[in-house]
């Protein structure tokens, strides 16, 4: 199924008071950003067969910031593990900068919902890990680990061990470690479901601020519809049976700078009606007239 927005599903949403909205940024050009034509994937066990996943067809460009929503089974992270190389589609290719991407390599990092520390490293220590095992010289190492630890705030935890940090520090070293392999996408599945609602915000509030430093191409798994309209360039809803995506759209509450805060973006009437939409579509039925 395209995952761009059609005509019949643009007209049921334009109706008055529903949210007006837009197909998603043109194309990558062939040579760069991520691509995805016709992904399928079915489990197969003995004569019983489940199909996961159904002719996913997606582009993102390098500085997308893309959010994906869906309910618990219509294959977000059988998708990630997809991109990411740790899962082989049935069908399909997944093409990164041009070249056919089939395992795990630096290009894609991978943030997952709990850190993964190293528990006998430091915070630099596990920042430079990958590193270390890529061959990168001590002293270039040290550069790079200084300015990723920069970049996500905790140059003064650098000396600390994982269990010394709080959940949201642990997740910023995860993700500062992630950056310093400087991929070409950085997956996010569920990063913070696991965070109390404040540490949650000013993670988002952070990585906002990173993707506006760095403008690398984010692919952004969450059940929250509002991290996802508060998040997102772009919003992805995929539905299950077997999964797809069934709306793929720019959203109109995105700001490329920040400058305003979360809570003036939630007051929002566009925000309302965006988020009953997406309500909607994620309980497998489409808007009607509010």
């Amino acid at each position: 199924m395209s995952a761009q927005v059609d005509a019949a599903a643009a007209a049921a949403v334009a109706k008055p008071g529903s949210p007006a909205l837009s197909a998603p940024p043109s194309k990558a050009a062939k040579d760069t950003g991520i691509r995805l034509t016709d992904i399928s994937l079915t489990y197969r066990h003995g004569s019983s067969t489940l199909q996961v996943l159904q002719g996913i067809d997606l582009d993102l460009k390098p500085d997308e910031f893309v959010c994906v929503l869906g309910p618990s089974g219509c294959g977000k992270s059988s998708l990630v593990n997809i991109i990411a190389g740790y899962l082989e589609p049935t069908e399909g290719t997944v093409r990164i900068n041009g070249s056919i991407h089939t395992k795990p390599d630096p290009h894609v990092g991978v943030v997952f919902q709990h850190a993964n520390l190293f528990p006998w490293l430091s915070i630099a220590g596990n920042v430079a890990f990958g590193l270390r095992m890529a061959g990168v010289p001590r002293k270039e190492r040290k550069r790079i680990v200084a300015e990723y630890l920069a970049l996500v705030g905790l140059e003064e935890a650098a000396d600390l061990l994982p269990h010394q940090l709080s959940g949201g520090m642990k997740q910023r070293a995860a993700l500062a470690r992630t950056l310093a392999a400087e991929p070409s996408i950085v997956l996010m599945d569920e990063p913070f479901s696991a965070l109390d609602a404040l540490t949650r915000e000013s993670m988002q509030l952070h990585l906002r601020s990173i993707w506006q430093r760095t403008r690398i191409c984010i692919f952004f798994i969450t059940h929250d519809v509002d991290e996802a309209l508060l998040l997102g360039r772009r919003i992805l809803v995929m539905q299950p049976g077997p999964g797809r995506i069934v709306q793929d759209f720019a959203n109109p509450l995105f700001r490329e700078q920040l400058d305003v805060p979360f809570d003036e973006l939630r007051a929002n009437k566009e925000f309302t009606a965006l988020r009953r939409h997406l309500l909607a579509l994620i309980a497998g039925s489409r808007t009607t007239n509010d």
